[in-house]
């Protein structure tokens, strides 16, 4: 009989189908501006725009130095990985999905009191991966516990 790993690491890159979602929920929220007799309409499409300029690089495309681009487990607890921070430790809430199309992380970083979500589809990793990280999540013992 063997024993269980308590080690699981993966990394993820850009997804186009969470870019296409992005591009045309944005199309959709400037056309309904533009459409709708909405005062200060110039303003809503500021902030369509400031939201696209913040989220792109950041969630989407994931260029930016603070995206979020991998994933582990140790014996220390889960991990996530970003060019800036490197690994650090978080702590995953109880409401993060693993859906076959998509994973939604959500995690608190340790000594900070809000939650923060990562979005990870499908074609962002090969199939395997993905069903590997989607069994890890829905089966890790002690998965919600803060890191120490």
């Amino acid at each position: 009989m063997s024993s269980p790993s308590n080690r699981f690491e993966c990394r993820w890159q850009a997804s186009r189908l969470l870019l296409a979602a992005y591009v045309l929920a944005q199309l959709f929220a400037l056309g309904a501006l533009l459409v709708l007799d909405v005062p200060f309409a110039f303003l809503g499409v500021l902030v369509c725009l400031a939201h696209a300029a913040w989220v792109l690089p950041r969630h989407v495309r994931l260029t930016h130095r603070s995206s979020i681009r991998g994933l582990r487990r140790d014996e220390e607890g889960w991990q996530l990985f970003s060019s800036e921070r490197g690994w650090h430790r978080v702590q995953l809430r109880p409401d993060s999905l693993a859906l076959p199309l998509v994973v939604v992380l959500r995690y608190r970083v340790q000594g900070e009191w809000w939650v923060r979500s990562v979005c990870v589809p499908r074609d962002a990793q090969a199939a395997d991966v993905h069903r590997r990280m989607r069994v890890r999540l829905k089966f890790s013992r002690r998965r919600w516990l803060a890191p120490e």
